[in-house]
This record gives structure tokens, sequence and C-alpha cells, in this order.
């Protein structure tokens, strides 16, 4: 009877052993995909808008979120005297950002009549998105 004791604990700790070297190489492959995400939103360009030059009128842009769609969102801003005056979140891929959070972004650049602004801390991936859709608006309005 202890020779089949012994299998069966054997066999059990393989079967353990695989099931953790499965969820390992799982949980890899999605952080490898997350990264590559943040990379890409770490590096996104915002372009120089002259903000001199802009016609009055509101304009529409959207920012496509990237590889993973993460992260999109679309605006609408207008322009009135050749200055913004204001930026409007229309929505977003996720779910939740219909918070405040966009809204300091959106002060700041109005304020500065720049898109080179500090993003929001903490979320510093989402602010460039935002920058982008904002950039994107803006040139329309050239």
């Amino acid at each position: 009877m202890k020779p089949k004791r012994k299998k069966g604990r054997k066999m059990g700790w393989i079967i353990v052993l695989i099931i953790i070297a499965i969820v390992g190489i799982i949980g890899i492959t999605k952080w490898s995909s997350l990264m590559k995400e943040h990379q890409e939103a770490r590096n996104l360009p915002i372009n120089l808008i002259d903000f001199s030059e802009l016609k009055d009128g509101t304009y529409n842009g959207e920012y496509e979120g990237g590889m993973y769609k993460w992260r999109a969102n679309k605006v609408e801003v207008t322009v009135a005297s050749g200055k913004v005056t204001s930026i409007k979140f229309i929505g977003s891929s996720d779910p939740g950002k219909e918070n405040t959070q966009h809204n300091e972004l959106y002060k700041r650049i109005i304020n500065a009549q720049s898109l080179q602004v500090d993003t929001i801390s903490g979320a510093t991936l989402t602010s460039k998105a935002y920058l982008k859709a904002i950039e994107n608006a803006l040139a329309k309005a050239q």
C-alpha cells in the first residue's frame, strides 16, 4: 500500500507544478502585453499646435487608444476669438472615466493656451491620450 501512496503524492505534486507553470506563463504573457501598451502610451508624441493660428469654431477630436484601444477618448474643443475657451469630454472606451480627472488637464491647456502642459500625477498615460485627442481636434482648427 505504501508504494501506491507515494506514487499518488508524486502525481499530485507534478499536477500542482504543471498548474503553477501554466499560470506563470499566462501571467508573463499578460504582463508583456501590458508593458507594450504602457511603452506605446509613454512614447505617444504630442505635436506642437500653434494656438495663435486657430480658427474660431467647435472641433471634435479623438484618440483611438493605441495598440489595445485602451484610453480611447473623444473631446469637443471650442475656439473663440482665436483662443481655446472650452474643452468637453465626450466619451471614452474606459467606463468610469466620466470623472473630473481630465477637467484639471483641460484647465491647464486653456490657461496656458498650449498642449505643452504638465500631465495629471498618477494618470500620465491617460493624460497623454486626452492630449492626443485635443491635438487631433485643434489640427482641424488651423
